[in-house]
């Protein structure tokens, strides 16, 4: 070869490198049997340059961890993931579940349970999500690539996120609309006189504890302003005769719907640089507010005997199985495991970041918040049984009625009322919106991982999913919606998402490997976790999610809403809503199974073998057809 072709190819060179700039190439690698070597980049060194003709010199530089797409976006600081994770797992249940919950089982006796099954289920569950996510740094579907066959489950937990979109964004819809309706001077569930009230409407100044009569509680009794203003003012309750009888969505809830469903595309349209500056506002006022409300409730009359009533000590309630359901199902739906939040969350961080310290951090964080919004609920509910003359029991309850009625009708009574319920409502938003954004980010991020033409135009497909929970959750906030909304929150998050987050579990502690899932986590933080959190992994998380799995399914009762009892058509849809998660995984292990090809143990080494290791496959090198992989750990 003569002298002018090197020169060619340098002259051509010479267009695209600059003189005294450095470029560095990946050097490609052979092909070789077991698993690849790491790679090293070539840097190219311009040393002189002599009548047009450029001398190079090369060096090998270290390798740098390549893992999941070298383009994907990062948070702008570590503090927008930890505000985000915190923002999703701390929601509306924290206020107005838990602390019922905690008075109903035993008071502080409840916490016993409760924090067992924190440290050996929760936060192992919640600390693997983490490290499953910023590992792989894939949404819940595509960081499957560890166990190809499991994808289904990724799948499951998307359409289970989606479900619970069209529903919970009407909850926020409704603390919009008490909002909006806080902004006078008498706070419209005050009194009797408005076009809503029934004639059988009672002024809470001139109730008689004697007027419940037959065993029914204060916090059940349904004349109050405050309970017609929420049944009849905002949900119209009393125009529908059952979930057969749905009417026209209410404009002005379907206004509140749209305004939640903008703000919530705004925030999750150009991804986690916009979500994560949003959440300094939705994941920290709540913690002021919740603060206010606490130092100024402890303030009223009877606040002492209504935190009392939260903190009394009964140890022998812990006889009882159901306090034990309790507080295993709390903890698992408070962390929010298993949603596909934790891992579209932590799949945007640095590979290097301390994950292992962020679970234990913000489960922490969310728990302590739930025991402490205990004492801002009950020293108003103490309040009130105060105000009314009857027992805490007969004001004690959980759920909508407690935040949309009970809550709202103690603070009416304040001096400053419109302050108070102006804030108390903000509070209620910011719970909200947050945990939708996570759900909402959970889908995006999962599916645009999946399918790049979703990625490629994400503003668009993040437009199409606003407005697709949008036109459903119409349904939930018709005359009837209320029904419809019972129905969803039962089934569309109750046994199906169990049963994924045990599928999830297998998957990465016995198919994946724990051992091998311990080393992932030493490359990306310098060490292994401990033989406790692989313990837990391999079989305490299991074996709770099962337990938890078998008892949602045994405890099933017929669905009812205050008196009316759901038809069994509407049952069955609801367990219908359930299977139509829950069959994706079968389905697609069935998929995968037929769709690969070779002998049956060929198909099968490949569907549970992660993706970059199929070449051990072929060579006939599969670790999970080996006893050492199984007993590992």
């Amino acid at each position: 070869m003569g002298q002018r072709h090197p020169q060619c190819y340098l002259a051509r060179m010479n267009k695209q490198i600059q003189p005294d700039r450095k470029v560095s190439v990946v050097a490609p690698l052979p092909e070789r049997a077991g698993p690849p070597p790491p790679r090293k980049d070539v840097e190219l060194i311009l040393v002189k340059e002599h009548n047009g003709v450029q001398y190079t010199s090369s060096n090998l530089l270290p390798a740098a961890p390549r893992h999941g797409p070298p383009d994907r976006e990062t948070w702008g600081k570590k503090i927008d993931f930890l505000l985000s994770v915190i923002g999703f797992a701390v929601d509306l249940a924290n206020v107005w579940r838990f602390p019922y919950l905690c008075y109903k089982n035993g008071g502080g006796a409840f916490l016993i349970p409760y924090i067992l099954f924190l440290i050996i289920a929760g936060m192992p569950l919640f600390y693997m999500e983490l490290a499953l996510g910023q590992y792989n740094r894939e949404g819940a579907a595509t960081v499957w690539k560890i166990c190809p066959v499991f994808k289904g489950v990724g799948y499951a937990v998307i359409l289970i996120a989606l479900y619970v979109g069209f529903y919970y964004n009407v909850i926020i819809a409704w603390s919009l609309y008490y909002l909006f309706s806080s902004f006078t001077f008498e706070l419209p569930w005050t009194h009797c006189d408005n076009s809503w009230n029934s004639p059988n409407c009672t002024d809470p100044k001139l109730f008689n504890a004697s007027a419940l009569g037959n065993g029914t509680k204060y916090s059940k009794y349904k004349l109050t302003p405050a309970a017609e203003f929420y049944e009849r003012g905002v949900l119209h309750l009393h125009e529908s005769r059952g979930i057969h009888d749905l009417g026209l969505p209410r404009w002005q809830l379907s206004l509140c719907l749209l305004v939640v469903v903008i703000i919530l595309f705004f925030s999750l349209w150009k991804g986690v640089k916009t979500s994560g500056k949003v959440v300094w506002i939705t994941a920290t006022l709540p913690y002021v507010v919740l603060f206010v409300l606490l130092i100024h409730g402890i303030t009223l009359p009877g606040a002492y005997n209504g935190i009392n009533a939260y903190l009394h000590i009964d140890f022998r309630r812990l006889k009882e199985a159901t306090v034990w359901i309790d507080a295993a199902t709390q903890i698992f739906y408070s962390l929010g495991a298993g949603f596909g939040v934790l891992i579209a969350f932590a799949s945007y961080n640095k590979f290097d970041n301390n994950c292992y310290r962020d679970a234990l951090l913000t489960s922490t964080i969310n728990c302590v918040t739930s025991f402490i919004s205990g004492f801002a609920i009950f020293s108003i509910l103490g309040y009130m049984a105060h105000e009314h003359k009857v027992k805490i029991e007969d004001v004690a309850t959980e759920g909508a009625g407690l935040v949309f009625i009970l809550y709202p009708e103690a603070i009416s009574t304040l001096s400053g009322s419109t302050f108070w319920a102006v804030v108390f409502f903000i509070m209620l938003l910011t719970l909200g919106i947050d945990s939708s954004m996570g759900g909402m980010e959970a889908v995006i991020t999962g599916l645009a991982d999946d399918f790049q033409i979703l990625k490629q135009h994400r503003k668009l497909f993040t437009f199409g999913v606003s407005f697709g929970t949008f036109l459903l959750a119409l349904f939930c906030i018709t005359n009837g919606g209320i029904y419809v909304l019972t129905l969803l929150d039962t089934f569309a998050a109750g046994t199906s998402i169990l049963f994924a987050v045990l599928m999830e579990a297998i998957g990465v502690s016995w198919f994946y490997g724990v051992d091998r899932f311990s080393e992932d986590i030493q490359q990306m933080m310098g060490f292994k976790p401990g033989l406790y959190w692989r313990l837990c992994w391999k079989f305490v998380s299991p074996a709770f999610l099962l337990f938890v799995v078998i008892v949602s399914i045994i405890n099933f009762k017929p669905l009812t809403y205050d008196d009316y009892t759901f038809p069994l058509w509407a049952n069955r849809i609801g367990w219908g809503i359930a299977l139509s998660s829950m069959i994706l995984v079968p389905a697609y292990i069935i998929y995968k199974f037929m769709n690969v090809r070779g002998t049956f143990k060929e198909r099968l080494a490949y569907c549970i073998t992660p993706e970059n290791e199929h070449q051990l496959v072929a060579q006939g090198n599969v670790r999970q057809f080996k006893l050492q992989h199984w007993l590992t750990i």
